[in-house]
């Protein structure tokens, strides 16, 4: 109870002090071709349940049926300008904070992944479905998209293991570095190489055509 509380209190106050940004990335995302400022996709979350996760919409809209489809590269034609603003600093993730505030997601703990992609863990990888996933988290601040697959999940695992409330403050405080730096912000060969690579559109690269 008194972590769900955090979270909702910390949800709260990052959605007034970026309510500025909310108001400037939707009407950017509107105003650029008309179409949808959000981004929903189902995903896998505590013990495998299935929610829809919000983002902005970063995205031509079925960008997914264009190019090279689930995958994104660096400097992919179907993202928007917006889209790749958004992308550079990571705001795209902001709309997740109204996933805590429903009681679906964290601030802090694993990235979700697909459903289709959670059926497919093995018994030690699915450990990582034991707590709510998060909008960042421990393979966030440790290279993030650059980690294999197989490295994240078992970074989220580490998570798991030694949750506490100050490796999630620590990992709140890496965060803004991470985004900064840009540390993995797009898979190597725009994860073409992955071995969760072959799923339902909207799969994660960069957290995938949204």
């Amino acid at each position: 109870m008194i972590r769900r509380g955090l979270n909702v209190a910390v949800a709260l106050g990052a959605m007034a002090l970026t309510s500025p940004i909310w108001a400037l990335a939707a009407a950017w995302i509107k105003l650029e071709d008309g179409g949808p400022v959000f981004f929903r996709q189902a995903r896998a979350g505590h013990a495998g349940s299935v929610y829809r996760i919000f983002k902005f919409r970063t995205m031509v809209v079925n960008a997914d049926k264009r190019g090279l489809g689930l995958n994104v590269e660096r400097a992919d034609p179907r993202i928007t300008r917006a889209g790749a603003f958004l992308r550079r600093w990571s705001l795209d993730e902001l709309p997740q904070l109204l996933n805590v505030l429903r009681g679906e997601m964290n601030v802090v703990g694993p990235r979700p992944g697909l459903p289709d992609q959670a059926k497919r863990y093995d018994a030690a990888q699915r450990r990582r479905l034991e707590v709510l996933p998060g909008i960042t988290g421990w393979a966030q601040v440790n290279g993030r998209n650059a980690l294999t697959w197989s490295q994240r999940i078992a970074a989220d695992v580490w998570y798991v293991d030694h949750q506490s409330a100050l490796l999630d403050l620590w990992i709140l405080l890496r965060t803004p570095l991470a985004v900064v730096r840009s540390e993995g912000l797009y898979e190597p060969n725009a994860g073409l190489d992955d071995e969760f690579n072959a799923f339902e559109p909207g799969e994660e690269r960069r957290d995938g055509p949204s």
